[in-house]
């Protein structure tokens, strides 16, 4: 007997019925986006392996150690995407969508990184992302913000997260702070871990985010970067404050929270949680507004976010949002006999063709009636349809309430199509 293959670890098959939740979450992504006039890009998954050293830069962890990267038959170096704000600005350069023009996009799907796989933490992963393009001024950050606090909202885990802010500066201010950082570091040099020695000359705002408590004093007297902000950046800071006060987005400031990604300036965040263990950044964010140019267009002002759609998805979980009655069928069609099923296969299509959120299960594979009612009932349908001879010859049909106590009645077929449209409107 052969072996039997299987998945490749930390890459996951998701199956029903937690499908639900994703096409459930989904639905509410693509609508709040949708509704604040973001439009959808999609975006390979493979692209140049530069892209990503040019970008995310070339001495953080992704690029060294996470990505999934080959030459291929052309001898192109290539990188299976770990992130999607790259692949997002090289499309927009690309095709001539961003030069003196604001772009609203937005775009939803697999990355790829080579991580010890946890909980909420795995080797391919999902995404939904939002960015923008031409804007410059901190009013955008919060409407961005905004959205991600309604879409927190609407998946129904609003109040198990925190919104976190900081403010990163320029590119030019965070070179001064990165000096003072570094002095300060080296004075406590044989306290760091590993991590952090590695890090000192490469990344040092990174030991800033590390988890490793016992750090956690030298890192609480480090110099703060907001007392190094240029005016510009700070009052772009002060000004998002106010907007998110008088919108009632609740937030912290956290003068530590720097992100993992190079290509940030000014305005980072993150929504957390304590639910989920260490994994417990559900969306993260900020400005990127040397990115455009970076990667070879015109200079551009960007921001944007991305959740972790497994992420989002477990804390769904943990606070107890069913997705059931969204997949529930509406309707199970019982048939009896060869002569039934045809006439059943029929009045499915048409119905179908009538109402577009039907739910309609056609049973197949035969059986009684007895075990029909078995399988439509196991199904979570509210209604069985049943054409038996009877029915065919009166072109008719019996409805059976499978979820309460209601009489059997019988319906002419070309009447089935309005009683479905009420009852489905009803819920």
């Amino acid at each position: 007997m052969p072996t039997m293959i299987q998945a490749v670890r930390g890459m996951n098959d998701i199956l029903p019925p937690e499908t639900r939740h994703w096409q459930y979450a989904e639905s509410i992504f693509r609508h709040i986006l949708q509704g604040h006039g973001y439009q959808e890009i999609r975006l390979p998954i493979l692209e140049k392996t530069e892209l990503f050293n040019r970008s995310i830069g070339e001495v953080t962890d992704i690029v060294e150690k996470e990505m999934y990267s080959f030459v291929d038959r052309n001898e192109e170096n290539l990188t299976l995407r770990p992130e999607g704000t790259a692949s997002c600005v090289r499309a927009g350069i690309e095709h001539g969508l961003l030069y003196n023009q604001i772009q609203r996009l937005w775009y939803t799907g697999p990355f790829f990184r080579h991580e010890r796989p946890q909980k909420g933490r795995y080797r391919q992963f999902h995404q939904c992302s939002a960015e923008v393009f031409g804007l410059l001024g901190p009013d955008i950050d919060a409407e961005l913000i905004s959205m991600s606090a309604l879409l927190l909202e609407k998946l129904g885990v609003r109040p198990y997260v925190t919104l976190q802010i900081n403010s990163l500066g320029t590119l030019q201010s965070r070179k001064i702070y990165r000096d003072a950082l570094v002095r300060y570091l080296k004075a406590h040099e044989k306290d760091l871990d590993q991590d952090s020695l590695k890090r000192l000359n490469k990344n040092p705002l990174r030991i800033l985010d590390s988890k490793n408590p016992e750090l956690k004093k030298i890192i609480g007297g480090a110099p703060k970067l907001l007392d190094h902000l240029d005016e510009d950046s700070l009052k772009h800071f002060e000004k998002l404050q106010e907007y998110l006060t008088d919108a009632g987005v609740s937030f912290e400031i956290n003068p530590n929270l720097v992100r993992g990604l190079d290509y940030y300036t000014k305005t980072v965040f993150e929504w957390v949680t304590d639910k989920l263990g260490a994994q417990g950044t559900i969306c993260a964010g900020g400005r990127y507004d040397g990115l455009v140019a970076q990667l070879g267009g015109k200079p551009n002002y960007a921001l944007g976010f991305s959740f972790g759609m497994e992420r989002t998805i477990l804390l769904m979980q943990q606070a107890g949002i069913t997705c059931e009655e969204a997949a529930m069928p509406h309707a199970y069609l019982v048939t009896d006999g060869e002569e039934s099923f045809a006439e059943g296969l029929k009045l499915g299509n048409y119905l179908r063709g009538k109402l577009d959120d039907l739910r309609l299960i056609l049973h197949c594979g035969g059986g009684s009636l007895k075990n029909q009612f078995k399988k439509a009932d196991k199904s979570g349908a509210q209604f069985a349809i049943i054409i038996g001879e009877h029915e065919r010859k009166n072109h008719s049909v019996s409805i059976k309430a499978l979820r309460e106590e209601l009489p059997q009645q019988t319906l002419f077929q070309d009447e089935l199509a309005e009683y479905l449209r009420l009852k489905i409107s009803k819920k």
